[in-house]
């Protein structure tokens, strides 16, 4: 419109023959049209350095045309530079006239746009400037242990500015072209990937050998996209967010999550929410496995010593309701903190509960079974009672049922301080942010007016008696003890490695060589890896690294596939010379070995 074109009118006195739409690989888009004048011309835009390619010559401010130069090539190539580390994404728009032979060519059904031999007509620089707080974004994620990595088609200096511009490209950071990416052997591809941050200048392809390649070194990935080449990538990820705006209906079925604004900022909502429900799920397991635990315990030991259980069955259908209801409501409706977004992600493999989870369990556990066994068995000697022998209508005396009141209100009480514990489960404050969840005050509080409700004014049907305020207090702050306690057992240090973990028993084979990370999987009845007498390394289970001080460029992966053979070849498998042709269904040994 600044140059005085009026769009409308241009499309109506020409006519368009033919287009080559834009695609991924070529990285250009061309068509041809016919004029008011009959004559036919080609017209290509697309990315500079390969539209620049393809002209022979260029035409001036003046509107001549004149010979393409090695000089004016360099001048070009420079000014594209330089826009690209300005973070201009650059485009080139060449055109020329066809001659009449070309014009009857492109009348066959599948024509081929002349692309050789073009005038280039201009270099733009276009800017897409960053949206606000990507940048933060993206520094939230690496605080967060999250590599962020950007896969582009556009000109590789373009992808370095932006990448830098927004925190994704550092000193240490590797920026590459797809096509060398490409070029590059599986092996080649593993050693670079750690320190691998832009790949510019890619196709769908490339991303997906990314994705692949990335899997299999173990990592979980995370992949964006928008448009329908970029579906297969965003299949294999282990998460697929595809755009909401922008993205196409293939992308949005391939992946996993959609994100409706279009905006990287958006990811970090998704990990901290993620992240807070993973939390929130191991709190309620914390909470819920000490009540269990200290319940069944403390009755079957009294069953055991006495021949009767101290909490009866309306009782703890009243703590399966504060453990199971009131617990979830608690600790599930805990909102996502900024402090769950500067520890680092959670394993694929690693256990659910953690270290830090049963050192607290045990510290609680100990504590409440302790005190309740102590009410159990010398109750009346701590409290000051005196047994009169005098039965009430559940056949038990006065004192004696105070004794049980005393354990089930201490049991409760403990139980509501632990659920407040439960809340930080390695942080001495536990009180942080407490007063912010309305629905977990508002659990508490209902669980305190009905305890106080049932033992009072229930206590034919709960099976206590009218306690004084002294034994409130009392129970009160044995049940608070438990807050001290948990801070001291939080300065126990529990070692990294987990306890009980499900890696122990993974049927896979991990080496590593070079830098680089193989696995086989060794799985009966596998479709893809299928060795003779498969139950023998079924029944193996274990986890091993192999490596070699030999670092020549032939012999790593012999050495390392001669340490393969001599540990399976021990579980009794050894490659085949013949194959297996009874069983055509199976893989041939030899072609499983290599």
């Amino acid at each position: 419109m600044k140059l005085g074109a009026v769009f409308d009118d241009i499309q109506k006195e020409n006519t368009v023959i033919c287009l080559d739409t834009f695609n991924s690989t070529k990285k250009r888009m061309g068509v041809v049209v016919k004029d008011k004048d009959g004559s036919v011309w080609v017209h290509w835009k697309g990315a500079s350095e390969v539209i620049l390619s393809q002209c022979t010559k260029y035409i001036d401010a003046e509107g001549n045309i004149i010979d393409l130069t090695t000089e004016k090539v360099e001048e070009l190539e420079g000014i594209i530079i330089t826009f690209a580390n300005a973070a201009l994404r650059t485009l080139c728009f060449a055109y020329r006239e066809l001659t009449e032979h070309e014009a009857q060519g492109l009348r066959t059904r599948k024509p081929e746009i002349p692309d050789k031999d073009l005038i280039c007509l201009a270099i733009v620089g276009i800017k897409d400037p960053l949206r606000p707080g990507v940048a933060d974004a993206v520094r939230k994620c690496q605080i967060a242990g999250i590599k962020v990595r950007m896969v582009t088609g556009d000109n590789i200096m373009t992808a370095k500015a932006i990448a830098t511009e927004c925190g994704i490209l550092n000193k240490e950071g590797i920026a590459i072209e797809g096509k060398k990416f490409r070029e590059m052997e599986p092996e080649d591809q593993y050693k670079i990937l750690p320190s691998l941050q832009v790949m510019a200048r890619s196709s769908p392809t490339d991303k997906y050998t990314l994705v692949k390649r990335l899997l299999e070194m173990g990592n979980i990935v995370a992949v964006t996209g928008d448009g329908t080449n970029d579906a297969p990538a965003l299949h294999e990820a282990s998460i697929g967010l595809a755009m909401g705006i922008a993205g196409t209906e293939v992308a949005k079925e391939s992946a996993d999550i959609i994100i409706l604004d279009d905006n990287f900022a958006s990811i970090v909502k998704v990990v901290r929410w993620g992240r807070s429900i993973y939390a929130n799920i191991q709190k309620f397991i914390q909470f819920q496995c000490t009540v269990n635990g200290v319940a069944l315990a403390l009755n079957f030991i009294a069953a055991v010593a006495n021949g009767e259980a101290p909490l009866t069955a309306v009782q703890l259908l009243w703590v399966n309701l504060i453990m199971d209801t009131m617990g979830a409501l608690a600790l599930a409706t805990e909102p996502p903190n900024e402090a769950l977004m500067h520890k680092p992600p959670v394993g694929k493999r690693e256990p659910l509960i953690t270290n830090i989870m049963w050192r607290n369990m045990f510290g609680q556990f100990v504590y409440q079974l302790i005190l309740l066994l102590l009410f159990q068995f010398q109750g009346m000697q701590l409290l000051g009672l005196d047994d009169d022998g005098i039965p009430t209508e559940t056949g038990h005396s006065h004192a004696y049922r105070e004794v049980e009141t005393v354990i089930f209100n201490c049991f409760v009480f403990c139980q509501v301080f632990n659920e407040i514990n439960a809340r930080r489960m390695d942080e001495l404050n536990v009180f942080t942010g407490l007063w912010n969840n309305k629905v977990f005050l508002y659990v508490i509080l209902f669980t305190v007016v009905v305890q106080v409700l049932l033992v009072e004014f229930c206590g034919s049907f709960t099976s206590t008696v009218h306690l004084s305020w002294q034994r409130w207090l009392l129970c009160v702050g044995l049940g608070a003890g438990s807050v001290p306690l948990a801070a001291i057992m939080k300065c126990v240090r529990v070692p990294k490695r987990p306890v009980w973990s499900s890696w122990q028993n993974r049927d896979e084979l991990v080496f590593r060589e070079g830098g680089s990370v193989m696995s086989m999987m060794f799985r009966q009845g596998s479709q893809k890896v299928d060795l003779q007498r498969t139950r023998s390394v079924k029944s193996a289970k274990f986890y091993s690294d192999f490596t070699t001080n030999d670092t020549t460029a032939s012999s790593p992966p012999d050495s390392c596939l001669q340490k393969l053979q001599k540990v399976i070849c021990q579980l009794g498998t050894s490659p085949s010379a013949s194959n297996d042709l009874e069983n055509p269904g199976r893989r041939n040994n030899n072609e499983a070995w290599r």
